[in-house]
């Protein structure tokens, strides 16, 4: 008694490749338009790119394989749907549609062996919900190896663009000039065929051995020519006028490029691993982490955002600008921080100068050292211009610098708080209240100079006056 498992995964095999290719679709334009409708397990991951529709198709398709019959492999179909998605859009009609379109994409059953009694000339008909199973037919995979190279996460990728299984794979070098590589193609069932060392010489063999695949071949519906030589196009042609589907597959910079010869389709597979973007909550915690550890190593407040999206890259992998993109449409980097005044301060002294990064810390941290006129020169200089101004601790020695000078030749220790704006404005160049602004501190020049602990500030009959403290 024949085997039914057995049967079914090879006269099927198309079915399942399209049922597994319609899930994976689905899955897109769901996290497209209600991403609510994924499990929350799943609703991060990206579904869109070539490396998870492969390994998704893949893994469905190898779990229809092993099904006895059509119901058990629809039983495995809504058992991986009701995996992934929400138990209230399993149960909602948008559902019932894909599951009846699930349903006119699987197999019919094999009708029962009829009587020795009963003779019948015509094929069973089939009926409105059992369609008549698709034509038996093999895929053919052509590899120049010498000039593109295959790795089996790339073949996965393959699989799941055919409509039929690939069962012949055929490799063209000069072996001897491969080192093991025979030994592995051999390994991975692929057929090798040694040409002499030369130049084209793998192409012509393969364009030579393919002109007349069909012929040896004659279930081959669908064929793989894995070349970037353009100058197989001939036996693409070729094989496209025999009637066979070709997909011609190539290499990219970092990306494999297959193209549907007779729908003119072109599908991408990436060979770059790309690290999962995480939600924007876990960015916010990655970053702080960043600028926390930049600041104990530098020992300064302020940190450069090149310098974060520099470190971001070499400890997450992923550039910064792209990740904060993903999650804001439309958005630059530093945009990440002023969404999150909470967690971050950002400062950007001029419109030439670059943006700098702080943490917004709700404690307080200790006092900075007391800088009056006499320590002034055994700390660290004013700032001498307003690019030199890039901290709240530069800003504060520019304001002290400023107090002691209007105050050194005057028999009174204090100055009015519009002199000292004044004369700012005429060293820096810039308004005091649009420095404080750029800082993003949300407060008046009365309230950060009452924040400096190396300046004192009084209310007097005639106003604030401002002196060393």
């Amino acid at each position: 008694m024949p085997d039914r498992t057995s049967e079914l995964a090879t006269q099927e095999s198309p079915a399942f490749s399209a049922i597994s290719r319609y899930i994976a679709q689905t899955l897109i334009t769901v996290q497209e338009q209600h991403p609510e409708w994924i499990a929350e397990k799943y609703r991060n991951t990206p579904w869109a790119k070539p490396t998870f529709q492969s390994v998704l198709i893949g893994k469905l398709t190898k779990s229809f394989r092993v099904a006895s019959d059509t119901d058990s492999l629809l039983l495995t179909a809504k058992k991986y749907l009701q995996i992934l998605l929400v138990p209230e859009f399993v149960n909602s009609p948008q559902f019932s549609k894909l599951w009846a379109k699930i349903q006119q994409l699987a197999p019919s059953q094999t009708a029962p062996a009829k009587s020795q009694n009963s003779v019948s000339s015509e094929p069973p008909t089939p009926t409105a919900n059992q369609p008549a199973p698709l034509p038996l037919g093999i895929a053919i995979l052509l590899l120049d190896v010498e000039n593109l190279q295959l790795t089996i996460e790339t073949e996965k990728f393959l699989e799941g663009i055919c409509h039929y299984p690939i069962q012949i794979k055929v490799a063209f070098a000069n072996w001897r000039s491969m080192g093991k590589k025979d030994a592995e193609f051999h390994q991975r069932g692929y057929q090798l065929i040694h040409v002499p060392p030369g130049k084209d010489s793998a192409d012509l063999k393969m364009a030579t051995v393919g002109a007349s695949i069909f012929v040896h071949y004659p279930t081959a519906k669908e064929i793989f020519v894995c070349s970037s030589d353009r100058a197989l196009t001939h036996l693409s042609n070729t094989l496209q006028a025999h009637g066979l589907t070709v997909f011609q597959v190539r290499k990219q910079i970092d990306k494999i490029i297959v193209l549907n010869s007779q729908t003119g389709q072109v599908e991408t597979h990436s060979l770059v691993t790309i690290p999962e973007i995480t939600p924007v909550e876990q960015l916010v915690i990655q970053l702080k982490e960043l600028i926390k550890k930049e600041q104990q190593r530098a020992s300064t407040q302020w940190i450069a955002l090149s310098t974060i999206s520099s470190l971001f890259r070499q400890n997450y992998g992923l550039v910064l600008n792209q990740v904060v993109a993903h999650h804001f449409l439309g958005t630059k980097t530093r945009d990440i921080f002023l969404k999150y005044p909470t967690d971050f301060v950002i400062h950007k002294p001029s419109e030439t100068s670059q943006t700098y990064v702080t943490l917004f810390e709700v404690k307080l941290s200790p006092p900075p050292p007391i800088l009056s006129q006499e320590n002034l020169n055994n700390h660290q200089a004013a700032p001498t211009s307003l690019t030199d101004i890039n901290s709240l601790e530069d800003l504060e020695r520019a304001l002290v610098k400023i107090v002691g000078d209007l105050t050194d030749n005057s028999p009174e220790n204090s100055v009015f708080l519009s002199n000292v704006g004044s004369e700012f404005h005429r060293q820096y160049g810039k308004q005091i209240t649009q420095i404080i602004k750029d800082f993003n501190l949300g407060r008046k020049f009365t309230k950060f100079l009452q924040s400096c602990a190396s300046l004192q500030l009084k209310k007097a009959e005639k106003g604030w006056q401002v002196s060393l403290n």
